[in-house]
């Protein structure tokens, strides 16, 4: 018998093991039994095969007639002539010369599967089928083998779905009784099966309703158990000791908050209270904070660094894209100044040196930078993966703060803190809204915060659906629109899912290629793209108009020119893909027309959106 740690080479042997290991990562009885169906279909009642019509999906009850082997194009085919004494039928099986011994003339059995049509003739290829032993009941075999839900897997050319099937049932047959986790009364009360019945009927239900239970109930161990791993991670993180990192004399804060053009907004003051407290702890602090796009988490996030820096430690801030990270070294700058510029002339009596670090750097800029880090000269960090790096080492990091959390595994943001000398405090930031469920779900181990209001200035943002194939002069009137909005001294983005259509039909290999160089919706059909957008738009409805491009397959310097030159108002129109998507930030960019929209995200659209109305 077998349990769930039970290797599942002991069961299926070795040949399937490795297929099962190759294509899916799978070893084990529970990795098996996981691998869940995608759906079910149903086998139909018996149907005679002269009313057969292709593509039907069909369960015929026949003898079989004759049975030859041969081989065509390098392949052993094997066909099968059944009869239900209405007409013949072939069944065809590519490879599978093994079956000639069960499939013998003069045996009875159901065969299901699709109608297809070869050379004229109805045919069924590679049909699931179960011969009727001698001397048993047909009734009772039909009965057992037509409307029986089939479960259909993941699969690969070398482990179709079928052979799935085959693999899990061995399994389940031989799996010996499960110790069941969830209390009795959980169990009572929801009406969930126990964990050995779920399996069961997850692969092989008997109605779609005993597949529902199960699902229900798998899904709810699930969720209880990452619930269980994540409260294990609160309580370890409570236990780590670190720095009060609440400064005596909070100087840098004060001199950053005497500076700002605005008050804080109520929920920002709450949550600078939230995060004092948090950094005054003898454990790290664990948060989230999350708020619409613009409303006021970088503010936010600078004052609980600024903090840090008091104290004598360090804090880096780590963001996704090289746009982004150089977005937020601009604003930060701006916002603090002569705070900013230790070391410099420009220097004011209390001063910080910010920095930026990412990868395109020179490799000597990258070695001035992580000596200033190691000697603690420089007070805040800003960058992207290069700050995983392991040339890169701290004197006191005391705060890691992660844009755009959902951009980062757990693992990446782990890597950062492990730079530290004793556990950082950490705070992780996103623009896109989490459902409570989700959140508590997921970012179970994190405290979290959310920012309601948007600071005073910012103008509601109205969304229109343009349907381009039913009313194509819709699209004419969104260009004029952005005519209006360029000749009222505004400034437009224009997002397209492509950076350019391939000439040729592309291999998997190469749209795997593509997508590494930061083109995200690469496939083999025609969609709109930046390149031939641009400038079809500047030779024609938006002739006369400063427009540029932005894309990922552009060099770091270029991109970053493009970003400056559009911040500076330099141009009026910028066509890009979703590189632009966080941290963006133009106030004078009044607009932005999403091209092929369906072919983005709500998360994606959200944080487009977010890039205007920040004026």
């Amino acid at each position: 018998m077998a349990t769930l740690e039970t290797r599942i080479l002991k069961i299926l042997g070795d040949r399937t093991a490795a297929v099962l290991e190759k294509s899916f990562g799978i070893t084990t009885v529970n990795e098996l039994l996981r691998h869940y169906p995608r759906r079910y279909e149903v086998r139909g009642e018996l149907t005679d095969i002269s009313t057969l019509i292709a593509d039907d999906e069909v369960t015929i009850l026949a003898q079989i007639e004759r049975v030859s082997l041969r081989r065509a194009n390098g392949k052993n085919i094997l066909e099968v002539i059944v009869t239900d004494g209405s007409a013949n039928l072939s069944l065809t099986f590519f490879n599978q010369a093994w079956r000639e011994k069960e499939l013998k003339a003069g045996r009875v059995g159901l065969f299901a599967g699709k109608v297809g049509v070869f050379k004229g003739k109805r045919q069924l290829s590679h049909p699931d089928y179960q011969l009727v032993p001698d001397g048993e009941d047909v009734d009772a075999v039909v009965a057992e083998f037509a409307g029986k839900f089939l479960p259909v897997y993941p699969a690969t050319a070398k482990l179709p779905s079928w052979k799935v099937m085959q693999c899990i049932k061995l399994v389940t047959d031989s799996l010996d009784e499960l110790a069941d986790y969830l209390p009795s009364e959980l169990i009572t009360k929801y009406k969930y099966p126990s964990l050995k019945q779920a399996f069961i009927d997850i692969h092989q239900p008997k109605e779609l309703i005993n597949a529902e239970q199960a699902r229900l109930r798998l899904t709810f161990d699930e969720a209880l158990l990452l619930q269980l791993l994540l409260g294990q991670r609160r309580a370890e993180i409570v236990k780590l000791s670190t720095k009060n990192r609440t400064p005596n004399t909070p100087v840098l804060v004060k001199a950053f908050e005497d500076k700002l053009p605005f008050k804080y907004t109520d929920g920002q003051q709450l949550v600078n209270e939230e995060i004092a407290k948090d950094l005054s702890n003898k454990y790290p602090m664990h948060r989230l904070l999350q708020g619409e796009v613009g409303s006021g988490k970088t503010v936010v996030a600078l004052r609980a660094m600024l903090s840090v820096v008091d104290s004598g430690g360090q804090a880096a801030l780590l963001a996704p894209t090289e746009v982004l990270a150089q977005q937020h070294f601009r604003t930060i700058k701006k916002l603090l100044g002569e705070l900013a510029d230790s070391g410099t002339l420009q220097a004011g009596e209390i001063s910080t040196s910010v920095e930026l670090l990412t990868g395109s750097m020179s490799a000597a800029t990258k070695r001035a930078i992580h000596a200033r880090l190691a000697n603690g000269e420089i007070g805040i960090v800003i960058g992207t993966h290069a700050l995983m790096s392991d040339g890169v080492e701290f004197e006191d990091l005391g705060l890691v703060v992660v844009d755009e959390q959902h951009r980062f595994g757990v693992e990446q943001r782990d890597a950062l803190r492990m730079k530290a000398k004793q556990p950082p405090h950490l705070l992780v930031m996103t623009a896109t809204p989490i459902p409570r469920t989700v959140a508590m779900t997921v970012f179970g181990d994190l405290d979290i915060s959310t920012l309601r209001e948007l600071p005073g200035g910012r103008a509601p943002i109205q969304t229109h659906l343009i349907p381009v194939l039913e009313k194509p002069h819709y699209l004419d009137r969104a260009w004029q629109r952005v005519r209006e909005e360029v000749g009222k001294g505004h400034q437009v983005y224009i997002v397209a899912p492509r950076i350019v259509n391939p000439e040729k039909k592309l291999t998997e290999r190469e749209m795997h290629a593509a997508q590494m160089l930061g083109e995200e919706f690469l496939d083999n059909q025609n969609m709109t793209a930046v390149e031939e957008l641009a400038p079809e738009l500047a030779t024609g409805a938006l002739k006369g108009l400063k427009i540029a491009m932005l894309h990922g397959r552009q060099s770091s310097e270029e991109k970053d020119q493009t970003m400056t030159a559009f911040a500076s108002g330099e141009i009026d129109v910028l066509v890009a893909t979703t590189v632009i998507e966080v941290g963006v930030d133009v106030p004078n960019a009044s607009m932005m027309v999403i091209m092929d929209a369906e072919r983005f995200g709500v998360s994606q659209l959200h944080q487009l959106r977010g890039r205007v109305g920040r004026g």
